[in-house]
């Protein structure tokens, strides 16, 4: 699975470099060039992150997690991953990483999944740094309360489904 999902990567990737490359040379250069660096200014922040969430993977103590995010916290579980979603600041190597790590101390599949449905949906912190500036508050505040049932949504269908 994981190598079709590469290879379908590059594919997207050949397919919009040949269109690059036949709307002009300078196209094509400027997006290999802003590629490469965003890949060099990524890579250092994604190893940081993966490591740092193996280390906090063994530093959280099972019997810590496994109580309040464990398969068996159910419905508990998932309000709280829900709202440590809602409230964890930081990028996708943040979030991903906590998220990571309560995986290997015990969460279960679906509070994960409800943990990073919430921080990719309402992180607080986005909301009133980013949206609220950008757009009027009444949009944001109307899109965040539509997409509040989400996590929960997808936590549930994670349980009916069984171990993603």
């Amino acid at each position: 699975m994981t190598l079709a999902i590469n290879i379908l990567l590059w594919l997207v990737v050949g397919v919009l470099a040949f269109i690059a490359a036949m709307r002009g040379r300078v196209l094509l250069d400027d997006g290999v060039r802003a590629g490469v660096m965003e890949f060099v200014l990524l890579l250092p922040r994604i190893g940081i992150g993966v490591i740092g969430s193996g280390f906090v993977a063994e530093a959280l103590p099972n019997e810590w997690i496994a109580p309040w995010l464990g398969p068996e916290s159910g419905f508990f579980g998932v309000v709280l991953a829900t709202l440590g979603g809602a409230l964890t600041p930081g990028g996708p190597v943040v979030g991903f990483s906590i998220g990571a790590a309560a995986l290997k101390s015990g969460a279960g599949a679906p509070q994960v999944i409800a943990y990073s449905t919430a921080w990719a949906l309402y992180a607080i912190h986005r909301l009133v740094i980013w949206e609220v500036p950008m757009m009027p508050a009444r949009v944001v505040w109307l899109r965040a309360m539509v997409s509040l049932p989400l996590p929960f949504m997808a936590a549930a269908l994670a349980m009916l489904l069984g171990r993603p």
